[in-house]
């Protein structure tokens, strides 16, 4: 899938499951500008047996400290750590069910080892307009480092 239409189908998925828009694009805007410098990070994985980061916007890349090229082969389980990954499969399981979820919270780990939590996660299905299944996203504004760094302000 090409990638205006994957970052389509992140944005429609999400109003088409929960009626918000994702991302707020201003007059002359190009929509993959506004969603790259969006004020919250957007991430999304497909559909392989260990789905692989496809997207993720300047602040998910900044944030998980990787330049795109490394976060867009990275399986997604690894952006948690070992501990954490049986909470993130029962997290991806509940989103697979229901469609989407509003409220997840759990800890990631950066490229340098530093973990921070992050709260209010929306998590949805990548759903095109057939029913077809390409992956998972989520979105989130706030975080809360656990190595002594400071919180983030959204």
């Amino acid at each position: 899938m090409q990638a205006d239409r994957r970052l389509a189908l992140i944005a429609d998925s999400f109003h088409r499951l929960t009626g918000r828009v994702l991302v707020d694009v201003p007059v002359g805007v190009p929509f993959a500008q506004a969603m790259w410098h969006a004020p919250c990070v957007v991430v999304a994985h497909g559909v392989e047996a260990d789905p692989v980061f496809f997207y993720g916007n300047q602040l998910a890349l900044d944030l998980f400290e990787m330049p795109f090229d490394a976060f867009t082969h990275l399986p997604s389980r690894f952006s948690a750590e070992p501990v954490a990954r049986g909470e993130r499969d029962a997290l991806l399981a509940r989103v697979t069910r229901d469609g989407y979820i509003d409220d997840y919270a759990g800890v990631r780990i950066a490229a340098s080892g530093r973990r921070f939590r992050i709260e209010q996660a929306v998590v949805w299905n990548l759903v095109d307009e057939y029913g077809g299944l390409h992956g998972q996203a989520a979105t989130f504004r706030r975080w809360l480092p656990l190595d002594g760094d400071t919180p983030s302000a959204g």
